[in-house]
């Protein structure tokens, strides 16, 4: 009977820890990739701050357009869709997008986790600005991150 008994205890531990959920901890922020009709693009993580089962770190980056110096850019066309993918959980609860054109900063409306492409030919640099802003605690971030990506519009 103890046999038995064991047999199964272990069994059913087995099982339970097996279909119980993993929560993946992350060094950094975790990747967002950039999604134009059925392709997908990565960006470059620049400045963050993340916190690790309690071991916060911070790094800080030249800017978008210093970061993506050398990086092919990604060729749209005019009004193209542009949604930004992230793979975890929890999603950041607050965004931000800057456009970076000539000596022109201008911040984008996203909707929808989506922006759309400049209608006007040339190289546009952007900075995905996401937060994970405390929602117990008013102003305070849990991390943030700051992603580059740079487009060609036809």
């Amino acid at each position: 009977m103890n046999k038995r008994f064991y047999a199964l205890l272990i069994l059913v531990v087995t099982i339970l820890v097996g279909c119980s959920s993993q929560h993946t901890v992350l060094n950094k922020p975790p990747n967002v990739l950039i999604e134009i009709g059925k392709e997908t693009y990565e960006t470059k993580l620049g400045t963050y701050c993340w916190n690790n089962e309690n071991n916060g770190v911070c790094v800080d980056t030249v800017g978008p357009i210093e970061l993506l110096k050398g990086t092919e850019p990604i060729h749209v066309k005019s009004g193209d869709q542009i949604k930004f993918v992230m793979n975890y959980e929890p999603k950041p609860n607050e965004f931000s997008v800057t456009q970076m054109n000539n000596s022109e900063q201008i911040e984008i409306s996203i909707k929808d986790n989506q922006i759309t492409a400049p209608t006007e030919k040339g190289t546009y640099y952007y900075s995905y600005s996401v937060w994970w802003m405390d929602d117990h605690l008013e102003n305070v971030s849990n991390g943030d991150a700051f992603y580059a990506f740079v487009i060609q519009v036809k």
